[in-house]
């Protein structure tokens, strides 16, 4: 599509892919929504993104990226059929991380229909030099239909320019503090005759509700070149923390084959679990897991919890751990991994983040690379506490079981963790 450009769209879930390609000094892209009435959202939570995956009409969600053969590809669903009637226009945007999109080669948005993967839409972004974020397209309403529009608008202010533009709080960056203005002082009080009534004066109104927390949009990406992050240097060592595993199959397969000379794994029903090995400091270990319906606690020992079993990686949201970090220094070390339960004999064409969201301080994501081995079991991050401080170390390492050995002793016996394992089911 041209620039400028519009073509109707069906009024059903749709796949927004946005895409670049991959290399050395190429900065990361995050794609991210706004949902707009006149121009503007109404609050902060019209806005889905990194830090704000999903909105609460279910209507927008942030998938996050996949790495497939040195291309990137951030991802956002987007089910037109759910978005409120007030909402008139749902914007596609992108912000560079890390530099411009000058250095972002191929930049691309893709709109396809989620049922039948057919592409419906395109538009190539091209002629950027120092912008920052960019508004690639938009869903809006004609005549009681959808239509998508190629925008291909671009800011130098980042992300945070691009925000606020439509009407979004952001708490950074922070802003040199100015002098406060005095207040004004407060009027004389009159004075009455002894013989006079005091005067009668209506019971004051009640305080303002607080304005709500303003958007943060930093986030940590971890790499091969940076694998890890403090979490007391993002202010994050207090609170919950949510551990998201996200994934997206495009193929269905069944089996184990080979294609183009190399093994592949042939995904049926995907059922991936989320899983958690703990370390306390007094000495205790265990396991955090659906298998054996070993779903852990919050509030005591051993301070983590997983939310459920999903079975379907994406479409709901993945699955979810989350650690207690009022407790961080009643741990000695957690690593977070994952297994196959069934429908497959290995990750490949498995396209997984990792998000790590504290309740304070910046979200920390990763991708998994590509699995070329028949593995059944991947440590994803090693979270080890350091005095008061909680280092979190991203993994993203495929074990390959011996035969006849479970997931979780493999992961064991790579990790040093020694415990007794024993059969169970879900």
């Amino acid at each position: 599509m041209p620039k400028g450009s519009n073509v109707p769209v069906p009024t059903t879930a749709l796949r927004v892919e946005v895409g670049r390609r991959s290399g050395p000094g190429v900065p990361d892209a995050d794609a991210s929504a706004l949902l707009l009435v006149g121009g503007k959202v109404r609050s902060d939570a019209d806005f889905v993104f990194y830090n704000q995956p999903g909105h609460s009409s279910g209507a927008v969600r942030h998938e996050g990226k996949r790495d497939t053969g040195g291309r990137v590809t951030d991802t956002l669903v987007v089910d037109l059929a759910r978005v409120e009637p007030a909402i008139e226009t749902v914007v596609l945007a992108a912000s560079a991380d890390g530099g411009t999109f000058g250095q972002v080669p191929d930049l691309a948005v893709e709109v396809r229909d989620a049922g039948a993967n057919t592409v419906v839409a395109r538009y190539d972004a091209t002629g950027a030099t120092v912008e920052t974020a960019f508004v690639l397209g938009e869903f809006y309403r004609r005549q009681g239909a959808w239509k998508f529009r190629a925008v291909g608008q671009g800011y130098d202010s980042g992300l945070e320019g691009l925000a606020t533009d439509y009407g979004i709080t952001v708490d950074e960056p922070q802003r040199p503090a100015t002098a406060p203005t005095p207040p004004p002082a407060p009027p004389a009080v009159p004075s009455f005759p002894a013989t006079a009534p005091p005067p009668v004066h209506a019971a004051p109104p009640p305080p303002p509700a607080p304005p709500a927390a303003p958007v943060r949009l930093t986030k940590v990406t971890l790499t091969k070149a940076a694998p890890s992050v403090s979490l007391a240097k993002q202010g994050g060592t207090s609170g919950a923390m949510r551990v998201n595993l996200n994934w997206q199959t495009h193929q269905q397969f069944s089996g184990w084959g080979s294609k183009r000379g190399r093994a592949v794994a042939r995904h049926n029903d995907l059922d991936l679990d989320l899983c958690a090995l703990f370390e306390l400091a007094d000495g205790r270990k265990g396991v955090v897991q659906a298998l054996g319906n070993a779903f852990g606690a919050l509030h005591q020992p051993p301070y983590i919890l997983l939310d459920g079993d999903d079975r379907t990686g994406a479409v709901a949201g993945g699955e979810n751990l989350t650690v207690n970090l009022d407790h961080k220094n009643d741990f000695r070390r957690i690593l977070v991994f994952v297994t196959i339960y069934q429908g497959a004999r290995s990750f490949a064409d498995l396209h997984a983040t990792v998000t790590l969201q504290p309740q304070f301080g910046a979200a920390i994501d990763f991708s998994l690379d590509e699995c070329t081995v028949p593995s059944t079991v991947c440590a994803l991050a090693l979270i080890t506490r350091t005095g008061d401080d909680l280092i979190v170390q991203r993994e993203a390492r495929y074990l390959v079981p011996e035969r006849g050995v479970s997931p979780q002793r493999t992961v064991d016996h790579a990790y040093g963790w020694g415990m007794n394992w024993t059969p169970g089911r879900k």
